[in-house]
C-alpha cells in the first residue's frame, strides 16, 4: 500500500499514536507488531483475542517486547459485558447488580479485584465503567450496564469503581460521555438522539461524569449521540462544543478522551471512518477506538493516512494532533509508573484475599449473592427442575457468544435438571415448555421481560397452568414480581446465575 509520508515522520508517528485498533486471532500478527514498533501506542482486545489468562499474558508480553509502554485496552465491564471470560461468563456482577446493593465499599472492592486480574494479564486500560444514568428503561444498549436510574447513586458508584480499578494499576475509561442512558436507539446501529434541555442534562446525565472527574478517571469515552441542547448538528464524538467546550473547559477534564468505536454506524454510516476520525480529533478527542468490527492493517493505515492528510491540508492542526498523541503517551507512562509502585509496595497476601489487595478473591460471588432479591411465598427447589430460558437477541456490546442463565449452576445442585431455550419465533411457547417440563417444576428465566411482549405472554400462560412456576429476571426487573418465587439477579453474569441457583435451593454451590 502506498503511504503518504515516511513512517519516521513525526506527524505520521503521532497519527499512529492516537489510534486504538483491534486485530483478529489470539497472537499478535506481524503487521500489528510492526506498527507498534513504528509508533502505534495502543492496542484494543476483544473476546476473539482471548482464550485463557495464560494466553492473554503471553499476548500482552509479546506486544511489550516491541514497546514497553504500549497501552493494552479491553472492554471488560464485568457482568453482561465480559471479554476476559467471554466463553464462560463473568466472575463479577455488573454495574446494575452493584448499584442495587448500593455499597460503595463493595463496588470499589469488586473493581479492584477485576483490575488486579486484568493487570496480572498485562492489560492496563479498561474501557469501563459505564457512568450512564439508565433513565429510559427501554434503552436497548445500556440497561444493566448502568448502576441504575438514580443519578446520585450512579455518581457515587462510578467514583468508587474508578478508585478500585485504578488502585490496581489499570486506567479507567468512563463512558459514554455525556450520557447514553436516555436513548431508545443503539448507536452501533443508528444515531441516537436525546431531546432534553440543558438543565436536565446538567442535573442528570453529567452528574456521574463530574464524579468521575473528581475521582481522577484517567480517560473518558465519548458517545455517538446527538444532543441538540449542546450541539444541534454533530454527535458528541465529533462536537467541539461537547468535547472541548463542555468536557475540557467547563468540567475541567484534563485526561485522555477516547472515542467509542468509529466503525459503529452512528459515525461510519453518516461520516465514514476516515472523515469521522479527523472530525473527532479536531473536536478534542485524543484517541480513536476502532477494531470491534474492522480489525486489519488496511484500516489502521487508512486512518493514519487520513489524519496525516488532514494535517497537511490544514483541516487538522499539527498542534492538535501532537497534543492528542502526547496525552496518549502520558497515560501510557502513568500505567507503567503506577504498576511499578504497586509491585514495589508488595502488600502482604492474607489467606482468602487477592495478592497485594487485601480484597477477597471471591468478591464477585459475594457481591452477586448480595444483589439477589427473592420475593414470593412458594417453596424452594428440592429436586430436579426444568429451566425454560427465554432468549432474545443480545445487543452488540454484550454479544451472543457469552452464555447466561441459571441452568448449569442449578444442575450442579440438583442433578437431572433439564433446560431448553425458547425465542420469539417459537410457536406456542407456553405449551412447548409445559410439554418439555412434564412433572418437573418449571423455572422460567427471562432478561428484560418488559421489553419483550412475547415473554410476558408466555409467563402469563405458564403461571395460569402451573402456579408453582419460579420466575428469574436477569435483566431490569421492571414488571411486577410474579411466580410462586420471583428472583431478581440484576444482571446475567455467571456469578449472578450461581447466586440465583443458591437462593432457590438454599444451598451454596
Amino acid at each position: 500500500m502506498t503511504t503518504l509520508v515516511s513512517t519516521t515522520d513525526t506527524v505520521t508517528r503521532d497519527a499512529l499514536a492516537v489510534l486504538q485498533p483491534g486485530f483478529t486471532g489470539t497472537t499478535a500478527p506481524d503487521w500489528l507488531l510492526r506498527r507498534v514498533g513504528e509508533g502505534l501506542a495502543s492496542v484494543g482486545l476483544f473476546g476473539r483475542n482471548i482464550t485463557s489468562p495464560e494466553q492473554l499474558t503471553a499476548l500482552t508480553a509479546r506486544l511489550r517486547a516491541e514497546r514497553d509502554d504500549v497501552l493494552v485496552a479491553i472492554d471488560e465491564e464485568g457482568g453482561d459485558v465480559t471479554r476476559l471470560e467471554v466463553t464462560h461468563g463473568s466472575s463479577f456482577p455488573g454495574n446494575f447488580a452493584l448499584g442495587s446493593v448500593d455499597d460503595v465499599h463493595l463496588t470499589r472492592a469488586v473493581a479492584q479485584e477485576l483490575g488486579r486480574r486484568l493487570a496480572e494479564c498485562g492489560v492496563n486500560l479498561n474501557w469501563a465503567p459505564s457512568a450512564d444514568v439508565n433513565s429510559n428503561p427501554g434503552n436497548p444498549v445500556i440497561g444493566v450496564r448502568s448502576f441504575g436510574a438514580d443519578t446520585r447513586l450512579a455518581a457515587r458508584h462510578t467514583a468508587a469503581y474508578i478508585e478500585g480499578l485504578q488502585a490496581a494499576g489499570v486506567a479507567a475509561c468512563t463512558k459514554h460521555f455525556p450520557g447514553h442512558g436516555d436513548t431508545a436507539v443503539d448507536s452501533h446501529l443508528a444515531m441516537p438522539r436525546i431531546d432534553v434541555d440543558l438543565d436536565t442534562l446538567h442535573a442528570r446525565e453529567l452528574v456521574p461524569f463530574r464524579a468521575a472527574i473528581a475521582a481522577g478517571s484517567k480517560s473518558v469515552m465519548s458517545a455517538h449521540i446527538l444532543l441538540p441542547a449542546l450541539d444541534p448538528d454533530r454527535p458528541a464524538t465529533l462536537s467541539p462544543q461537547i468535547l472541548t467546550g463542555l468536557l475540557r473547559q467547563e468540567l475541567g477534564y484534563d485526561g485522555l478522551i477516547v472515542t467509542d468505536a468509529v466503525e459503529m454506524d452512528a459515525i461510519a454510516g453518516a461520516y465514514g471512518i476516515e472523515r469521522g476520525s479527523v472530525l473527532a480529533l479536531a473536536a478534542g478527542a485524543d484517541a480513536i477506538c476502532v477494531g470491534g468490527g474492522l480489525a486489519d492493517e488496511e484500516t489502521v493505515l487508512r486512518l493514519r493516512d487520513a489524519l496525516v492528510a488532514a494535517v497537511r491540508s490544514g483541516e487538522l492542526t499539527e498542534e492538535r494532533l501532537a497534543d492528542a498523541a502526547a496525552r496518549v503517551r502520558a497515560l501510557a507512562s502513568w500505567t507503567q509508573r503506577v504498576r511499578g509502585d504497586i509491585r514495589e509496595s508488595g502488600a502482604a497476601v492474607q489467606e482468602g484475599t487477592a495478592p497485594g489487595t487485601g480484597v477477597s478473591s471471591d468478591i464477585g460471588l459475594t457481591a452477586a449473592r448480595r444483589a439477589v432479591l427473592v420475593t414470593g411465598s412458594g417453596d424452594r427447589l428440592t429436586e430436579a427442575a426444568y429451566v425454560a430460558s427465554f432468549g432474545a437477541e443480545a445487543n452488540i456490546a454484550v454479544g451472543d457468544e457469552t452464555p447466561w442463565g441459571i441452568a448449569v449452576e442449578l444442575e450442579r445442585i440438583l442433578p437431572g435438571t433439564g433446560t431448553d431455550t425458547y425465542t420469539a419465533g417459537t410457536t406456542a411457547v407456553a405449551d412447548a415448555v409445559l410439554a418439555a417440563a412434564g412433572e418437573r417444576r418449571i423455572v422460567a428465566v427471562v432478561r428484560d421481560e418488559h421489553r419483550h411482549a412475547w415473554m410476558g405472554a408466555a409467563l402469563d400462560a405458564l403461571l395460569a397452568a402451573r402456579p408453582d412456576t419460579v420466575v428469574v429476571e436477569m435483566g431490569l426487573p421492571q414488571s411486577p414480581p410474579r411466580g410462586a418465587l420471583h428472583v431478581a439477579t440484576h444482571g446475567a453474569a455467571r456469578v449472578c446465575g450461581q447466586a440465583a441457583a443458591e437462593a432457590l435451593t438454599g444451598t451454596k454451590s
